[in-house]
């Protein structure tokens, strides 16, 4: 399911990329929140947000989502905001699974769940079933809504399978993410092929990593998906790496695309209708 409206979901600063790869990047709550604030002013409804810790490192802590949430809420309380329960780096599953325990103002309003396990370059991601279940099931009570992650066909099955049983139910949101080592290739046939299978209920963003990110952004605008752009997954602007990337010039890059293609810009509160949210 989509509509014409685009909805522009920026991952900011992501578990692996480092300020010595590009000084651009926001680590700290403060820099996060003015970075959503940034992104929001050029039409970026859904912020996808992970945590780092003083020393610039990954973290699960839910003192330091909260911190960045409540900093988030108080420049623009109407963006849709995304926390990471990875496993990439946090491999124990109580450890990925404290951030849904924020409630009130600092609940988020989706979390990242991977619907099976990769391999990256260096490292992995391990989501066996159980785990899938618990987290989906945590997210179900807590009434946090799954932002889901697929980087394989064989994830959607596994999607598919979880409306079966009902942990998945109306309208969810989903990223197609593309080029990584070991999974999708990105390629506009691998994106016709996985979205032959998506469920019709599901509203469905793509984006490559690196160097292929753009391209599969764009595929999906021109095609009337909903795009993911930002510094966790594209650190240059370029295919040749001459150019640092921005998240502002990564939004704008997108922005500008739709709008020669006559496809508006959903605000927040168009994505949370056609999200359900």
């Amino acid at each position: 399911m989509n509509i014409d409206k685009l909805i522009i979901n920026v991952a900011l600063t992501g578990i692996i990329p480092t300020k010595d790869e590009n000084p651009y990047l926001p680590v700290t709550p403060r820099e996060i929140a003015v970075e959503t604030k940034r992104v929001y002013d050029l039409g970026a409804s859904i912020v996808h947000i992970h945590a780092r810790d003083r020393n610039g490192s990954p973290s699960y802590k839910k003192e330091i989502y909260r911190e960045i949430i409540g900093r988030i809420r108080d420049l623009c309380d109407d963006i849709i905001i995304t926390v990471s329960t990875s496993g990439r780096r946090t491999k124990d599953l109580e450890k990925r699974m404290e951030v849904l325990d924020l409630d009130g103002d600092y609940k988020p309003d989706m979390a990242s769940l991977t619907l099976g396990s990769l391999n990256f370059l260096k490292d992995y991601s391990l989501n066996p079933p159980e785990t899938i279940i618990t987290l989906i099931t945590r997210m179900n009570s807590a009434g946090i809504k799954p932002e889901l992650e697929v980087f394989d066909t064989g994830m959607v099955n596994y999607m598919k399978y979880l409306y079966r049983k009902g942990l998945l139910t109306g309208t969810n949101y989903c990223n197609l993410i593309f080029g990584s080592l070991g999974t999708m290739p990105a390629t506009p046939r691998s994106l016709v092929h996985v979205l032959e299978d998506l469920p019709e209920s599901v509203v469905w963003a793509a984006t490559g990593v690196g160097r292929f990110a753009f391209r599969i952004q764009s595929l999906s605008v021109v095609i009337g998906g909903h795009v993911r752009v930002g510094l966790e997954d594209s650190l240059y602007m370029d295919e040749n790496k001459t150019e640092l990337a921005t998240n502002e010039k990564l939004v704008l890059r997108i922005k500008r695309l739709a709008e020669a293609l006559g496809r508006e810009i959903a605000t927040p509160g168009e994505a949370r209708r056609i999200l359900n949210l």
